[in-house]
Formats: C-alpha cells, sequence, structure tokens
C-alpha cells in the first residue's frame, strides 16, 4: 500500500521558508485559540484582523497557483463551517457564531499543508510519514470505537477510511498527510480549551462522534481537494476574463477611432 509513497532521493534544498510558514501558523493557532477560549467577541475580531493580515503577508511568497488555491479553500471552507456549524449544529463554537479568525484561518492551514508537503522533509521521507499518520490516526479510531471512551466517536472511525481514501487514492497524498499533522493540532487544542466543542451525536447520521473526531482530517483534506482541483479551471477563467477585456477595449478605441476620422 505504500508504494503510493516512493522513497524519493531528493537533492531538495530545505527551503527556511516552507519551515517558517509552518512553524508560524502552529504558533498562530495555539496562542489564537488559547486566546479565545475566554475572550469577548471584540477580541475575536481583532484576532480575525490579525489573521487577515497574517494570510496576506505569507501569501506574498508564494506563486499565483497557491495564492488562488487559497483563495479558494477559504470560501469553500467557510461555507462548509456556516452551513456544518450553526446550520446543522455538528459543532458549537462559543458564541453560536463562525469566530471572524476561521476564514483566514483557514487559508493559513490549507497553505501550512502546501508547504510542508513540497519541504525536503516530506519529500524524503514520505513513506514513513504515511505510515506513522495511519497508524495513529488507525489507533485513535479504534479507540473511539472500543467502548473505553465515555463518548464514541463511530463517525471517527467512518471519517478515518474516507482519510485513507484521500491518502491513497487522491492527487496530492502529500498535501493530506501535512494536513493531518496541523489539523490534528488545531483541533486539540481548540476542543481542550472549550473554543468550540463537536455534538456527541451526529445530527446527520445519528452516530456516536468525539469531540473531536479521530478522523477529522478527511474533512480537511475535503477543502484541499476542492483548493487543487479548483485552482486551474479558476485561472483559465481569469485568463479568459483579461483576454475579453482586453479585446473589448481593443475594439472600443478601435471604434473611437474610426469614428473620429
Amino acid at each position: 500500500m505504500l508504494r503510493h509513497f516512493p522513497q524519493q532521493n531528493v537533492s531538495y534544498s530545505h527551503k527556511k521558508r516552507d519551515y517558517f510558514i509552518a512553524a508560524f501558523t502552529f504558533f498562530c493557532v495555539a496562542v489564537c485559540l488559547m486566546s479565545d477560549a475566554h475572550a469577548g467577541i471584540e477580541k475575536q475580531n481583532a484576532l480575525g484582523v490579525c489573521g487577515w493580515v497574517f494570510l496576506v503577508g505569507l501569501l506574498l511568497g508564494e506563486p499565483i497557483e497557491v495564492r488562488v488555491q487559497v483563495g479558494i479553500a477559504v470560501i469553500f471552507a467557510t461555507i462548509g463551517e456556516h452551513f456544518a456549524s450553526p446550520f446543522m449544529g455538528g459543532y458549537t463554537y462559543r458564541f453560536g457564531n463562525v469566530p471572524a479568525y476561521v476564514p483566514p484561518g483557514h487559508g493559513m492551514v490549507y497553505l501550512t499543508a502546501v508547504a510542508l508537503a513540497r519541504s525536503g522533509l516530506f519529500l524524503r521521507y514520505a513513506r514513513e510519514i504515511a505510515l506513522f499518520v495511519v497508524l495513529v490516526c488507525g489507533l485513535w479510531s479504534l479507540w473511539g470505537i472500543s467502548g473505553i471512551p465515555d463518548q464514541g466517536d463511530a463517525v471517527g472511525a467512518m471519517l478515518f477510511c474516507v482519510f485513507l481514501a484521500y491518502l491513497f487514492k487522491g492527487r496530492s497524498p502529500l498535501v493530506y498527510l501535512a494536513a493531518f499533522f496541523i489539523t490534528t493540532w488545531l483541533e486539540l487544542i481548540g476542543t481542550a480549551v472549550g473554543t468550540w466543542k463537536w455534538a456527541a451525536i451526529d445530527p446527520v447520521l445519528g452516530w456516536s462522534q468525539g469531540n473531536p473526531p479521530s478522523g477529522v482530517a478527511a474533512w480537511y483534506c475535503l477543502v484541499d481537494a476542492v483548493a487543487i482541483g479548483g485552482a486551474a479551471p479558476a485561472m483559465n477563467g481569469l485568463k479568459n476574463a483579461r483576454e475579453w477585456v482586453r479585446s473589448a477595449k481593443t475594439r472600443k478605441n478601435a471604434y473611437q477611432g474610426a469614428g473620429s476620422e
């Protein structure tokens, strides 16, 4: 199964930027979620402003394709957040809202997954990292349905299977592996400090659900997959729009030139 992650003898230089993005995001996630645990709505909004500033700053050094991917990830994840939390009640934030820092936070999380996936560490040790993630997430899922924890986690076990499908059939397995680390980090911190709480019973399936579910990374993999898959069509659409505007301006100038003769 791990042949999907061939060992790579790469001469890829360990770009400091990739590791900086990851370290900075891991740090910001911890500070933001712990700060929000007892904050008012005003502080939530201030954290949101900081999140947008940080995201824009990190994107300045990225190619246009990655910027488009991040934009798609932010839009898709934000829509999903409003649907899954306030509307469906799958999990609930402290004020019953979607905090202002969540949209830029999703952008930073996606960018971190991309940065780690292209880093020398992930390229060189892809198989070892994949084995570690599968074992850890698999044991977590088994523990959730073992009957040991008071709050069962049938949803987490299902999501773990979905995560495996992304991992071994998806187009960007290293991005999904990286997503596991950053999303597990934020979910464990966020639920531990009470920034949000997952419903004990999933409102759609009616199954038991952990806080957080063990395979929660699968939801973030969906965001990543949409961002990666939607980037090319979006860029082509932007290119066609620019060409149409340029053509329209040319026709207008030609028409005005002919009219003045």
